[in-house]
């Protein structure tokens, strides 16, 4: 029986999809985003990450069932859950099976229409209820100075799952300095309005609460002297993506 590299789980998500959710963490992130909080989820076989089963998981989450409401469910985050889709597969295979609404949140870096990967992923995508994408940056230039990979491939995985007809909510971390450029912002909100299945748009603020686990694994901070994203910073970006202003 297949096992997944988990990080955490919890219990009472309420910002990760629709309704209450249970949480599921994954281990495994190729992506090195400079403003990333949770660099303990990079290496998908760390020594004291958990491993464990569809079955345990969805038996897991079902004690949480009576707090969801008619629109939670689970919610697999990382990590980038996309690179453990064998795991993804079952797992979600045993949530439907239970009758459970599934969302996933990605950012889409291991996507590619190449075999095995993009057959395992359109049946994934039967699976899947809704997809959180974060978008890190609209400029292939600056995702790579970013994020240390390009995004033409993530932004490629965008408009198949607008061909796949797959709602989405888009999501946008907003790091100053980086990611609050005026330009920048005004070309991700019109592609973002382009897209026929996007249902929503958010930016998350950055914050520098991860920064002692930098400390702790001796790791040092990208981003050591970059200020939180303030609440007056959010609400002007997202009136941007949103078209508002």
């Amino acid at each position: 029986m297949l096992e997944g590299y988990i990080h955490s789980t919890e219990s009472f998500g309420s910002a990760d999809g629709p309704g209450v959710r249970f949480i599921i963490f994954l281990q495994g992130c190729r992506m090195r985003c400079r403003f990333c909080h949770n660099p303990d989820t990079w290496e998908l076989e760390k020594a004291n990450s958990r491993r464990a089963t569809a079955q345990e998981l969805i038996k897991q989450a079902f004690r949480y069932r009576s707090y969801w409401g008619p629109e939670g469910g689970i919610t697999v985050s990382g990590g980038e859950p996309l690179l453990q889709i064998d795991f993804l597969l079952e797992l979600f295979t045993e949530a439907k099976d239970q009758g459970i609404s599934t969302c996933l949140d990605t950012a889409g870096q291991p996507f590619t229409f190449e075999e095995p990967f993009y057959g395992k992923f359109l049946k994934l995508m039967e699976l899947t209820d809704l997809l959180l994408l974060d978008f890190k940056h609209i400029d292939v230039e600056e995702h790579q100075r970013l994020t240390g990979v390009s995004n033409d491939n993530i932004l490629a995985m965008a408009k198949e799952l607008e061909r796949l007809g797959k709602p989405i909510w888009a999501r946008h971390v907003l790091v100053p300095g980086w990611t609050d450029k005026e330009p920048a912002l005004r070309r991700l909100g019109e592609y973002l309005r382009s897209l026929q299945n996007v249902q929503r748009i958010e930016v998350l603020p950055y914050h520098t609460l991860g920064l002692h686990k930098y400390e702790a694994m001796g790791l040092l901070s990208p981003l050591p002297d970059v200020p939180p994203a303030t609440l007056a910073q959010k609400e002007w970006a997202e009136a941007i993506l949103q078209g508002e202003a």
